[in-house]
């Protein structure tokens, strides 16, 4: 952590977590609409489905292509032409004539909203070691209320005016943000002077040699894919179960919300009690959440029972992904600290990537087994984090140290 960006280039924790949500919240926008993309069109779920993919797959193409160069170029001004991008990414999904144009313009609308993570690491620069923890999970109640209240924005607004002005309005808020970025964020050089290519070729030795990181982005990939799973077939099933549509599915966001306001408490207990205490607990969580979306969805209750036992799964099942997530992302953040935006880079491209399997095998799964073909492939990717989890590095989170390669590579 530098001292001039502490003193003089100090960015307040809350506007990072803003600047997260407003990037993050373009990615899924269109998981409570898919059933309304896909009458436009005239495709079946199955085939409109593909959407949520698309955008998942650009998100992570953006995050291996442009959050390294957070630590080559002026943060400021390369997030500043990134959420213009974004406005202009989001015009094109509103206005696309069908769904192979729509599919493409959801690939570039995942592309620039990896601005997200190009702000995410500048949080622990802006506070002791000790409190690393607590600083990111700030900033991530930010991101992950973006997640989870996109969602209810698009369902809300898409009952009133149609799926399209969803995208419409959010074109209009990414494009505001630019100056508003501009006028609230001070300057953010690079710590060092790093050539973009050497950057790139630095993500391949970074997760060679840190085992903690390789262990946490195959966790994290593998609980966000189960996390995918409910979110991409949620509007499937209470459309088929109970006869809701969009706005209804929307509103789970909001419940989920309220899950995400754990982030700032999974920081302090990362601190405490330590990264790997927090991912285990978490990743209980998320499989009880589960268990307890597949055993009540069968019985015969009335359809109130089923939406708050839905409701109260939504819950745990965010508290669940968001303590794995701050707790993953507290433990790498310590591990070299000048290489932040890269070691973020190959963590959140191994982690939607696992998003984006999620989702591609949860449409296939209701395409084929509906509800209980969901539940029991999330169970499954749970089930293989925790396996990972078990046999990972027990004293990783104290070996901070960079080996003489790393130095040479990382600070030439």
């Amino acid at each position: 952590m530098t001292t001039l960006l502490k003193s003089e280039q100090r960015a307040p924790l809350p506007f990072l977590g803003l600047a997260c949500a407003v990037g993050v919240s373009t990615i899924y926008y269109n998981q409570p609409l898919l059933l309304e993309m896909g009458r436009s069109y005239g495709v079946t779920a199955g085939h409109v489905g593909f959407v949520a993919v698309a955008t998942q797959v650009g998100y992570a193409t953006g995050l291996l292509a442009f959050v390294p160069l957070g630590d080559v170029l002026e943060r400021r001004a390369l997030m500043m032409r990134m959420y213009g991008a974004e406005a202009v990414a989001l015009l094109l999904v509103a206005l696309a004539p069908g769904l192979t144009w729509l599919i493409a313009a959801s690939v570039l609308l995942g592309l620039f909203a990896s601005v997200t993570h190009v702000a995410l690491p500048i949080a622990p620069d802006l506070v002791s070691h000790e409190k690393r923890g607590r600083a990111i999970g700030t900033v991530m109640t930010g991101l992950l209320l973006g997640i989870l209240l996109a969602r209810t924005f698009a369902g809300w607004v898409s009952s009133i005016h149609g799926w399209r002005w969803v995208f419409v309005v959010a074109a209009v808020v990414n494009a505001a943000f630019v100056p508003l970025m501009g006028k609230v964020m001070p300057k953010l050089p690079p710590k060092q002077q790093l050539r973009y290519a050497d950057a790139m070729k630095s993500l391949w030795t970074l997760f060679r040699t840190q085992p903690l990181l390789r262990e946490s982005s195959i966790v994290g990939a593998l609980v966000f894919a189960s996390f995918s799973c409910f979110w991409t077939t949620l509007a499937f099933v209470l459309h088929s179960h109970y006869g809701l549509g969009a706005g209804v599915a929307g509103t789970f966001g909001v419940v989920g919300a309220a899950g995400a306001l754990v982030a700032p408490l999974a920081g302090r207990l990362s601190d405490r009690h330590g990264s790997r205490w927090v991912v285990s607990l978490g990743m209980g969580l998320l499989g009880f959440s589960y268990v307890l979306l597949w055993v009540e969805e069968p019985i015969k209750l009335p359809m109130t029972i089923h939406i708050i036992a839905l409701a109260i799964g939504v819950l745990v099942l965010d508290i669940g992904a968001q303590m794995t997530q701050v707790a993953n992302q507290t433990r790498i953040f310590g591990l070299v600290p000048s290489a932040r935006s890269r070691i973020n880079t190959v963590y959140m491209t191994v982690y939607f990537s696992g998003a984006a399997v999620g989702s591609a095998l949860a449409t296939i799964a209701w395409e084929h087994w509906k509800w209980n073909g969901v539940c029991c492939l999330a169970i499954s990717f749970i089930a293989l984090a925790g396996l990972r989890h078990a046999t990972g590095k027990r004293n990783g989170e104290a070996d901070l140290h960079r080996t003489e390669e790393e130095d040479l590579l990382l600070e030439a």
